[in-house]
């Protein structure tokens, strides 16, 4: 063994230490709810009834050995954390196929990376499909049981409203859509080009007989070749099926096969969308008695409210062609065939998944997570206990003497109060949960809100009780779904609330009044503000973003703002995508959430001109970052949709931050110094806190132990320190400036030592 080699296997022992520095907060899940985040896909084991594989939407594929007593994250270390489909090879179920990418269409319903393959039951990856795949979203994944090294992939667009808005820029956004094959188990594929090049939304295939597939073509907004498509060929060749099916107004469409019936069918039309959203109801169910060359349309209900481009999916129980499930907002059952109809949603609405498990229960999964009913949807059973795939949006906000109390607004799961130690959050008020506000003068004064205009509340209690408090607040005001409102720093009386102008509270919030012009300046959008911020230190100085990619500064506390020459492009929902310098108004930081475009970017002039600090960080959308200015140059930290980068050199170089933190997408980052803390806020995997370093970060200077020589010493002595022995110099161990003490901070001086370059 060489004296490198030896040296690196001494450096392992500082990993545990490592881990213990990134804790995770939860909740998981939310513990008066007993739900979780959003679920896109499951796969039951065909034989063993407790395993399940539950792919999150944001939050990576997850396992249960024991029927959903407990679970166990599989992907937390993989590039691509949005899932939408999963599937076991019917022959081997050790063997795991992952759509990433989830096909639900919503604004945060993310581009995905391509395609995961695990051949130990998720133990371990390969990453495939990345040229194929990266950008668009998988929407179902089926393997031949008669030639398992044949894969059938349906690709969609990503979501989003305006449309691909979820894409945030990706290259491959615009690549091939449709159907694609792979006849080597997934290492090659090709796009099965007699279908229309549009999204895939749902693939089935015969019981009986592999070549026979059915394809369901559903672009959203509609088009002329919407519909089902069959082939007899595996996939050469296709015709659309009619015999009354609809041809016009189509969107999404979702449909199954009865596994003990191969002639019986059922389909489930939503209408096509409109450019906001909006009017995608439910069209029909249909079913087809002789494998699709004829349908009878069945009154399962309008279910899917006007969002049936994000809820639409049918399942067919197992041993009985007559039971068949819909899902959209709620769940309906018929026993029946479809000719009668019953509501049996489970704890949590919004439907996107439904299974059955190798016992014969009946298991989906929804916004709130993963349910199960022993009894056809009766009776309900939450699944959800360790299952930490929260869905946080930006605005959390920490109390301001408990270390240990948090709150946070999340999707489709309300705003979720942590009173104490450990994963355990309580929700306190509901809907789609945003921004929150913890008045850090009086602890039992904290607001939440949930989607929509107005729709802020206060708790003077603790969290004990809310009231709504938006009065002045013109509920006709375009927002951005969850507005950003603030408390002025160093006066709680004082609130600036944000829709498309801004609006000032002088009484804590009771009463509001318009301060501002409308920000936008494009009425035909319906573009919002997404971002606010007031300086801390000068609370005249307030900056904010608008949907249609506008920056804006005010001098005077918000009531005139100046449009700075600077794009502010990024996702359309609430942000905390601008940062203020604790000491300095006119210095600010703005993160890019699109590729292909400056990610970090910061201002000394109050947005007047601007610095990109991108340096090496990858071409990954950025979501929220923020400045350690204790330190000179500042520690800059990058939230972006795949993991927390770190950078000490003013954002020259940059290191992902490992370690146990998930490489999910980050969308908000609460910077506490003088609680030593980072508190890091994630759109699928829940909240985290970080420690901070309590010094600032060594300069690179390979002379480790400081004798005048550069040499063998230094590495050895490094390489104790980072095992645990005593440090003579007090240097910092993180010699490489990741955030991390381990091996690579002894790879890196290894390194500058036989005349690399510094980290």
């Amino acid at each position: 063994m060489s004296r490198a080699a030896g040296l690196f296997i001494g450096a392992l022992a500082a990993i545990h230490a490592l881990c213990a520095a990134q804790t995770p907060l939860g909740p998981a899940p939310i513990t008066n709810a007993g739900d979780t985040g959003r679920i896109a896909a499951i796969a039951c084991h065909p034989t063993l009834p407790g395993r399940y594989f539950a792919a999150a939407a944001d939050g990576g594929v997850w396992r249960t050995d024991d029927s959903g007593a407990s679970w166990s994250p599989l992907t937390d270390h993989l590039p691509g954390l949005a899932l939408g489909a999963i599937t076991l090879d019917p022959t081997n179920p050790n063997i795991i196929y992952v759509g990433t990418g989830e096909a639900n269409f919503a604004n945060h319903s993310r581009y995905g990376v391509g395609i995961f393959k695990s051949l130990d039951a998720g133990a371990t990856w390969t990453h495939l499909g990345q040229n194929e795949f990266a950008g668009r979203c998988i929407s179902r994944l089926i393997v031949d049981p008669a030639l398992p090294t044949r894969v059938y992939a349906a690709v969609t667009h990503a979501g989003g409203f305006p449309a691909l808005a979820a894409a945030k820029g990706h290259p491959g956004a615009a690549g091939p859509l449709g159907l694609f094959r792979s006849d080597d188990a997934g290492d090659t594929w090709t796009a099965l080009t007699s279908l229309p090049d549009l999204s895939v939304t749902d693939l089935a295939m015969s019981p009986d007989n592999p070549a026979v597939l059915y394809a369901c073509v559903g672009h959203i907004f509609g088009d002329d070749r919407n519909g089902i498509y069959k082939s007899l060929d595996a996939g050469a060749t296709w015709t659309r099926l009619a015999g009354g099916l609809p041809t016009t107004l189509v969107g999404r469409i979702a449909l199954a096969v009865a596994p003990s019936d191969p002639s019986r069918l059922y389909a489930l039309f939503a209408t096509r969308a409109q450019p906001d959203g909006s009017e995608a109801s439910t069209l029909g169910a249909f079913r087809s008695d002789n494998a699709g060359s004829t349908w009878t349309q069945i009154p399962a209900g309008q279910i899917q409210a006007s969002y049936g481009w994000y809820l639409c999916t049918v399942g067919v129980k197992p041993d009985d062609p007559n039971t068949v499930i819909f899902g959209g907002v709620q769940l309906v059952r018929s026993t029946s065939a479809g000719s009668t109809f019953a509501t049996i949603t489970p704890p949590h609405v919004d439907m996107h998944a439904v299974t059955w498990d190798a016992a014969g229960r009946l298991v989906v999964g929804d916004d709130g997570g993963v349910h199960r009913s022993t009894n056809l949807g009766t009776t309900w059973t939450a699944l959800n206990s360790g299952l930490g795939a929260v869905q946080f949006y930006a605005g959390l906000s920490t109390h301001p003497v408990d270390d240990e109390r948090f709150l946070g607004g999340t999707q489709d799961n309300g705003t979720n109060l942590r009173s104490g130690p450990g994963l355990t959050w309580t929700r306190v008020t509901g809907g789609d949960g945003g921004w929150t506000q913890w008045d850090q003068s009086n602890p039992l004064r904290l607001f939440t809100e949930l989607q929509g205009t107005a729709n802020v509340y206060l708790s003077t209690n603790g969290g004990q009780s809310f009231a709504g408090t938006g009065r002045g607040i013109d509920r006709a005001d375009r927002n951005c779904f969850l507005p950003p409102y603030l408390i002025e720093p160093g006066n709680p009386q004082r609130m600036l609330y944000a829709t498309h102008r801004v609006y000032r509270s002088t009484d804590s919030g009771a009463n509001w009044t318009a301060i501002s012009d409308d920000l936008t300046a494009d009425l035909d959008e319906k573009a919002a503000i997404r971002a606010l911020a007031i300086s801390p230190a000068d609370v005249s100085t307030v900056y904010a973003v608008t949907n249609n990619h506008r920056f804006l500064a005010s001098t005077d506390a918000g009531a005139s703002f100046d449009l700075r020459p600077v794009e502010a492009r990024g996702w359309p929902r609430t942000t905390r995508e601008v940062w203020l310098d604790t000491s300095d108004p006119a210095t600010v930081y703005l993160a890019g959430a699109t590729f292909g475009a400056p990610h970090v970017r910061r201002s000394q002039d109050r947005g007047i001109t601007w610095q990109v600090l991108d340096g090496d960080l990858p071409d990954l959308p950025v979501n929220v970052v923020a400045a350690d200015t204790r330190c000179a140059p500042p520690v800059l930290f990058a939230g972006s949709d795949s993991g927390l980068y770190r950078s000490t050199d003013d954002g020259q170089t940059w290191t992902l931050v490992g370690g146990g933190l998930p490489r999910a997408c980050v969308i908000d980052l609460k910077l506490e110094p003088a609680r030593g803390r980072l508190i890091v806020s994630t759109q699928g995997r829940g909240a985290w806190v970080l420690s901070l370093p309590p010094t600032c970060p060594p300069s690179c200077d390979p002379d480790y132990n400081r004798d005048g020589n550069i040499d063998q010493d230094d590495i050895a002595l490094l390489v104790g320190v980072v095992a645990g022995g005593q440090n003579p110099t007090g240097r910092n161990p993180d010699f490489n400036r990741d955030g991390n003490v381990d091996q690579d901070d002894v790879a890196a001086l290894v390194g500058v030592i036989a005349g690399g370059d510094c980290p």
